[in-house]
């Protein structure tokens, strides 16, 4: 009796033939095994039972070498080997166990079962018709009959798939193949054609797929890496594609085609890691400048133009040159409309050039695409509450400077305003109120805008000097009469109150 879930039964539920394992019996006479070897072989069938297939494979082997005419001994090994998911070992046991037993009809259907994963059919066909011709088992008997038939069916699907190929029409030859590797799961050839297919249709992520898998399947397989990494790189994923053909060079480091497009890769993928270490580093404009270089290295792959620019307009950004940001990123968006990237650094210029209802459109759109973006919902707060903000009172344009304006220019302007709209210098009572009350926003401007902390409350969308947006403060300190402004020197470094000071 087989153990639900032991290694047996798990493998009798795929091969229902090879629950013979267990119960065969071999007779040492017949098989000629001496007492070592009939250890081994049933220190091994325990093993195998419970799930120790290394240390099971080790006495197989051993039994082997102790008899190589045990065809008992390949056998088991080779169902060792199958447990494993190492089909390509387990086959040349199966044909051994045939040469020394013609007659053993589990092997011989088991090889054939193997060989129709392998889309080896005729070889398959062969093995399951001479199980039919050796006096098989009932159970035996209807496999066979059944893997026939399958086989049969492939090779017409083969067929009618390497005829769509031939004709042109690939999206019908990839529907045959998709039904013939569901069976011969193991074929590199056909997952190979399959991939030329999907590359064919414009999916060349599902020919990395089958390429990846006929890389293993056949030993040496320069060809799938060399394709594997042509496709990454014209997806823009230069690391990847760095990382394939690599592979393919270690199998053949004179392979010309792999070693031409190793150089043309490295020599991109140097460009790109120089500049985002000089992005890390805040260094823009040396980035831009790789970024530059990259497009020209790569020209005819659209996909490094579109990630250099966006890297660019990054810069551009982050450097504070809003005109140059927005007129890239826009150049992005036109290519991928939800580039999130774009719409978030475009937003950053957005703000910086106090378009803060764009601002807001990109954020929002940005947020469709990624929700979850801990930097997209803040930068929406903040554009939301400086266009609320900037339909009060802003005190940049009360100075009529720009928001990255450094204190002194900040300092200068608030002189050159002062000045101007000092109230001594108005004589008409209507002219003069207005004057004062102009003069109270440019000195409360550059009180604002001239303090570091009171500065970063109000770029953040916050009025200091705004009772409302102050939790528990009193009034607006600057909503004072013109009076209480007497005195106030606007060329002096300290406080309002030094001294009268008069136009004439």
């Amino acid at each position: 009796m087989v153990a639900p879930g032991s290694v047996t039964s798990r493998l009798g539920s795929v091969f229902p033939f090879l629950l013979v394992l267990v119960d065969l019996q071999y007779e040492g006479a017949e098989c000629g095994v001496n007492a070592d070897v009939e250890k081994h072989l049933e220190l091994g069938k325990k093993l195998l039972a419970a799930g120790q297939l290394a240390d099971a494979l080790s006495q197989f082997h051993a039994a082997v070498d102790g008899d190589p005419d045990n065809y008992i001994a390949y056998y088991r090994r080779a169902t060792v080997f199958l447990a494993m998911g190492k089909s390509k070992a387990a086959l040349p046991d199966l044909t051994k166990v045939i040469q020394l037993k013609m007659d053993f009809t589990a092997a011989r259907l088991q090889r054939g079962h193997l060989l129709l994963k392998q889309g080896k059919l005729d070889e398959a066909e062969d093995d399951f018709k001479k199980v039919l011709k050796s006096n098989p088992s009932e159970n035996e008997e209807k496999e066979a009959q059944s893997q026939l038939i399958k086989s049969d069916e492939m090779q017409r699907l083969r067929s009618q798939a390497l005829d769509a190929f031939e004709s042109g029409d690939y999206a019908a030859a990839i529907a045959f193949l998709d039904k013939i590797l569901e069976v011969c799961v193991w074929d590199a050839e056909l997952r190979e054609l399959r991939a030329e297919c999907f590359i064919k249709e414009g999916e060349p992520r599902k020919a990395i797929s089958d390429l990846k898998a006929a890389s293993k399947l056949k030993n040496d397989n320069t060809e799938a890496f060399y394709k594997i990494s042509t496709l990454y790189y014209q997806l823009g994923d230069h690391e990847l594609s760095l990382s394939e053909v690599r592979e393919c060079l270690k199998l053949d480091q004179d392979h010309k085609r792999c070693f031409a497009h190793y150089k043309q890769v490295k020599k991109l993928n140097k460009l790109i890691e120089s500049a985002e270490e000089l992005i890390r580093d805040g260094r823009y404009t040396d980035a831009t400048s790789k970024y530059e270089s990259v497009m020209k290295t790569e020209p005819s792959i659209a996909e490094y133009t579109i990630r250099s620019k966006e890297r660019i307009c990054h810069c551009f950004s982050k450097d504070e040159k809003p005109v140059e940001a927005i007129r890239l990123c826009s150049e992005v968006l036109q290519m991928e409309p939800d580039n999130v990237n774009a719409l978030k650094d475009r937003a950053e210029a957005y703000l910086i050039e106090e378009m803060y209802d764009e601002a807001i459109q990109d954020y929002e759109t940005a947020q469709e695409h990624n929700e979850n973006d801990q930097q997209i919902r803040e930068g929406l707060e903040k554009a939301q509450r400086l266009l609320k903000q900037s339909q009060r009172r802003d005190y940049y344009k009360i100075l009529g400077v720009k928001r990255n304006a450094k204190k002194q220019e900040i300092i200068k302007a608030y002189r050159k305003l002062a000045l101007q709209w000092h109230p001594d210098n108005f004589q008409n009572e209507e002219e003069k109120k207005k004057a004062e009350k102009k003069f109270i926003d440019i000195a409360a401007a550059k009180e604002v805008l001239s303090d570091p902390e009171m500065r970063k409350k109000f770029d953040d969308g916050e009025d200091p000097l705004d009772a409302e947006s102050q939790q528990g403060g009193g009034g607006n300190p600057f909503h004072r009469s013109w009076n209480s402004w007497q005195g106030f020197n606007p060329f002096s470094s300290g406080g309002p109150f030094r001294f009268k000071f008069h136009f004439n």
